[in-house]
């Protein structure tokens, strides 16, 4: 099964956000490329929100290019054959923690936001995944920093989407 078959089986699978599952099942159907960043027209990506719960906190990275606070994620690889392992592999890469796993029960949210030329959108996957408790991390070269936030500061200092996707994700836990 191709990366492509497998997201469009996620996102038909997906039990909320009706309208927005159905827009990304209508780029999917468009665009056979769309789950690649060369789709002018937007393309999948692929996110996992680090979570420790019993620390009752989130690991969040500041953004290099973007200069925000957001999850851990990115782009689809060719070496990806799901979006939950793209999900995963980004977590890892971009939080050095070792030991992650996914929050069972496929992705918790959909974020659809616009990027600069030539691309147009990014449909953002988001899944949960959870850290050891004595999870260690380190910086990655697409961060400034990476840094553990209290649920609570969360709103602090990351947009809505995070906020969103926090909630999503202790709502699954």
């Amino acid at each position: 099964m191709s990366l492509h078959d497998d997201a469009v089986l996620v996102l038909k699978g997906y039990g909320d956000q009706p309208e927005l599952r159905q827009v990304y099942l209508d780029h999917l159907a468009e665009h056979p490329d769309g789950i690649w960043k060369a789709c002018e027209a937007g393309h999948i990506t692929a996110s996992g929100l680090v979570i420790d719960p019993e620390g009752g906190r989130v690991l969040l990275t500041l953004h290099r290019k973007l200069r925000m606070w957001l999850q851990m994620g990115g782009h689809c690889e060719p070496e990806d054959t799901t979006l939950a392992g793209a999900a995963l592999r980004e977590a890892t890469e971009e939080s050095g923690v070792t030991g992650l796993t996914l929050l069972p029960g496929g992705p918790v949210r959909l974020d659809r936001h616009p990027i600069p030329a030539p691309c147009h959108w990014h449909y953002d996957v988001q899944y949960a995944v959870l850290a050891p408790s004595d999870a260690e991390h380190q910086v990655s070269d697409e961060s400034l920093d990476v840094r553990w936030f209290p649920y609570a500061e969360v709103a602090d200092v990351a947009d809505e989407s995070v906020v969103r996707l926090l909630e999503a994700a202790r709502a699954r836990l």
